[in-house]
Parts: C-alpha cells; structure tokens; sequence
C-alpha cells in the first residue's frame, strides 16, 4: 500500500510539473511572436537581416544589444564594445605575442555573432540537381578561408570574421543601406 501511495505522489508531482512546462512554452510563443511583431517595425531589423546567415531572431538579438548605432564614433568602438577586441600585456621592453580577446563586451552579442559567423562560413547545397556546394555568405567564407590559408586556427579565424561582420553591421547601420546593395 505505501509503495502506491509514493507512485500515486509522483504521478501526480510529474503531472503539475508538466502543466507548468506547458504554460511557459505557451508564454515563451508569446513572447517571441511579440518580440518578432516588434522587431519587423524597426529599419535596423531588416538592415541587419540583409546579411546572409542572419536570421530573424539572431537579427533582433544583435539589434537590442548594439542599441542605436550613433553611440558609436567608429567600427572599432563597436568591437570593443562587443569584447573582440585583442587585449594587450605590456610591461617595460616585454609585449606579449598570443593576445586573446578581452570579453569585456556583451557576452549575448559576441554570441550571437560567433553562431551568425559559423552559419555563414557553414556550406549548404542551393539545388539538389548539382553537387556544387555553395557558402551562405560567400564573402564570409572567402576572408575565412584567406586567415586559414594564412595559418590562423579555426576560432582565431572565426574570431577575424566577427570582427569583420561588425565593421560591416557599422557600415549598413550607419548609411542606411542594406547588404545586397554593397555587394
């Protein structure tokens, strides 16, 4: 008897915590259809999605993060901001040689441009009647290929391409104009 009493209380237990789980997956659409609603009415929104290998909610992500674009006097204040840029130890005649980035950024933008920039570098058949395989942003994947070709490792040549998504993202923000009519 006390061994289906325990059952019974898990049942039970299992059963609330799963009306629970529904409710948030309930709220959470909710959210994320409002957000979306919202993000289509700002210019920012479809500036930034114009880059191949964005999509919309990586798009809203780097949107609310940056914030307006004008606080920013040059694209090299916008990498720091995001924390790519190389940290440097200095001290007398001695400078340090293996820099890695400072992180002092926002962490949600850096990682939100690291997944846009292994998206974009990432390969994807267009037809399924030819075998070419074609980049997503074949620009991305040309600089990436150029740091590899040039010795960097994987994630320092990942990182060289978020730097460059950034200096980009300054340039479509800041003219007003979106990825395909520079490229």
């Amino acid at each position: 008897p006390f061994e289906k009493t325990v059952y019974q209380s898990h049942i039970l237990s299992l059963g609330m915590y799963i009306n629970i789980l529904l409710q948030y997956k309930e709220h959470l659409s909710k959210l994320e259809s409002e957000i979306d609603a919202l993000a289509k009415e700002i210019e920012e929104y479809n500036i930034i999605k114009s880059i191949p290998g964005i999509g919309e909610k990586i798009a809203a992500t780097i949107i609310s993060e940056i914030g307006e674009i004008d606080r920013f006097n040059n694209p090299k204040k916008l990498v720091a901001f995001a924390g790519i840029d190389p940290s440097v130890f200095e001290s007398g005649k001695f400078t340090a040689t293996k820099n890695r980035i400072t992180k002092r950024g926002s962490s949600r933008l850096r990682h939100a441009l690291y997944m846009v920039v292994r998206c974009a570098i990432r390969d994807c058949r267009k037809k399924k009647t030819t075998d070419e395989i074609i980049p997503r942003n074949k620009k991305m994947r040309e600089f990436y290929d150029k740091k590899r070709e040039e010795g960097k490792p994987f994630k320092v040549a990942v990182i060289a391409c978020v730097n460059k998504l950034l200096h980009w993202i300054f340039a479509l923000l800041k003219n007003r104009t979106t990825f395909q009519d520079i490229a």
